[in-house]
């Protein structure tokens, strides 16, 4: 890891995707990355944003939160391209408001799952994501939402989470960190389901081999453009995989010391525009 990026052109003097652009394909999480600690994306983001997209760059997000909960961002921010979603359980066209990809979590390893990380950790809060466009959030008795202040839930009966088909679920305990829930839920559960650790309060259960690079590399190649044309931002283990399959990787100032060991370089933190400083070094206004 290091605190400054390596140079995109390679040892023969050549770009990585052969044009002159450093990266086609700009990759950027939301919460805590692209979106300050109030929800917004700064003018200075938007700007080098803008730069980069006029120069020929692609702009895509791809964050954790299905459809429903990031379509209000886009609205506010502009945003009508592709987004992955959910994980990467969706790819989403939010010009157009309609799902291009939409996988859904087992509700019988699901339940199994539940019972397996309980018998491990004692009771747990449980929240279910409904599949579809419009989806809704189902918390269950104690669970308790600790990102995104707007963002709406339902409050149902825990026999209610797994009435409807659903994307994935939110778990919570009452004493572990979320951390260790998701070492104990990977421990107990990882072959049943995916696990990951995706902000504060937010441990979720997936399809098992489901994650943001696959969700990413579906959306990139409907673009037209492959792993070795993008540059991704991030700040969660649940940008790891993200990481893993991006030419080059920045990690923010804020992000998991999980995801600090993988980055390629650290940019500023989501409230110091630390995309923009990477993005106005890469693709500089003319």
């Amino acid at each position: 890891m290091s605190t400054t990026s390596p140079s995109p052109v390679s040892p023969n003097g050549e770009r990585p995707n052969g044009g002159d652009l450093p990266y086609r394909l700009v990759a950027t999480d939301l919460d805590g990355t692209l979106l300050t600690s109030d929800e917004t994306v700064s003018e200075r983001t938007r700007a080098a944003l803008a730069t980069a997209t006029g120069a020929g760059a692609l702009h895509i997000i791809v964050t954790g939160r299905s459809a429903a909960w990031a379509r209000p961002v886009f609205d506010e921010i502009g945003y009508t391209g592709i987004a992955v979603c959910g994980q990467g359980a969706q790819v989403y066209d939010a010009g157009a408001h309609k799902l291009l990809t939409s996988l859904t979590l087992d509700r019988r390893l699901a339940a199994l799952a539940i019972a397996k990380i309980e018998a491990e950790t004692g009771p747990l809060a449980v929240a279910a994501n409904q599949d579809g466009l419009d989806g809704q959030v189902l918390a269950g008795p104690g669970y308790e939402l600790l990102i995104g202040s707007d963002l709406p839930v339902v409050r149902v009966d825990r026999d209610q989470l797994l009435a409807t088909p659903i994307s994935k679920l939110y778990i919570q305990h009452p004493r572990l960190t979320d951390d260790a829930l998701a070492e104990a839920a990977r421990r107990v559960a990882g072959d049943l389901v995916g696990v990951v650790m995706a902000g504060a309060g937010v441990v979720e259960l997936l399809p098992l081999g489901l994650s943001k690079a696959t969700g990413l590399a579906v959306a990139a190649h409907r673009l037209g453009v492959r792993a070795a044309d993008t540059i991704a931002f991030g700040d969660m283990p649940n940008d790891v995989p993200m990481f893993a399959w991006a030419a080059h990787t920045v990690a923010m100032a804020n992000a998991h010391e999980e995801l600090l060991a993988v980055a390629d370089e650290v940019t500023a933190g989501n409230d110091e525009d630390g995309v923009a400083l990477v993005l106005e070094r890469l693709y500089p206004a003319r």
